[in-house]
């Protein structure tokens, strides 16, 4: 039902598909199909930020909520969009809005951020479904603790990690990063109903300029098509 945890990931979460809240999350999504509700992303494409983003190279993960409920938009990347998605959701609007005032990048067209996951930003969302149309609708349903494990392996990395938190779901989160060889950089959420206070963070240049002070290659936030 779900595909296999990719191979970068296999060691450090190998316990997790035998746990008893794995198996129940399973039985959910199961039951959503059944009922003939349509679940976002393909559950193919569940474990795509794992996949590009393999355990020893994430340098910087960046922390999402859940997928986007529109049918055709989510695709496995927090925020990210499929190429084709026009017009951009409001959250990557703001998104490419302050990358373009930090760094003076050119905003492309499309709103598919692979390229930021290859260079190692692990773009993950702490549900990684959820029912069509309807946006929170998987929450406490299992992903929670399998996302928390990824945290956790990455907590207890010898390499750090620079953690980018949006937004107070994200924000949550920072209890698992308990070691202080790693970064943690806060702000407001992209969302159109905080955009106010998100723009203006300077966040990507400031996750720069920790992975510089980590002795790190900076990311490079170009994208493709810009």
């Amino acid at each position: 039902m779900l595909p296999p945890i990719p191979k970068g990931w296999r060691k450090v979460l190998a316990a997790e598909p035998s746990q008893p809240y794995f198996h129940e999350l399973v039985s959910f999504l199961e039951s959503e199909l059944a009922a003939g509700r349509m679940v976002l992303p393909d559950l193919g494409l569940v474990f795509r930020a794992l996949e590009l983003t393999p355990y020893r190279a994430v340098r910087v993960v960046l922390l999402g909520q859940d997928p986007y409920p529109t049918p055709g938009h989510a695709h496995g990347l927090c925020f990210s969009v499929r190429p084709e998605v026009r017009p951009l959701p409001g959250s990557l609007r703001n998104i490419y809005r302050e990358l373009r005032d930090d760094l003076g990048i050119t905003t492309p067209e499309h709103g598919n951020l692979e390229s930021w996951a290859r260079h190692g930003v692990l773009l993950l969302n702490t549900v990684l479904t959820v029912r069509a149309g309807e946006a929170n609708s998987h929450r406490n349903r299992g992903w929670e603790p399998f996302t928390d494990q990824v945290l956790v392996a990455l907590d207890q990395r010898s390499d750090p990690v620079v953690f980018l938190l949006w937004g107070q779901s994200a924000q949550k989160k920072r209890d698992r990063i308990r070691n202080s060889r790693h970064r943690v950089i806060e702000a407001a959420h992209p969302s159109p109903l905080s955009a106010r206070r998100f723009l203006g963070c300077r966040c990507f240049s400031a996750v720069n300029r920790a992975l510089a002070e980590l002795g790190q290659e900076p990311v490079d936030w170009r994208l493709p098509g810009a």
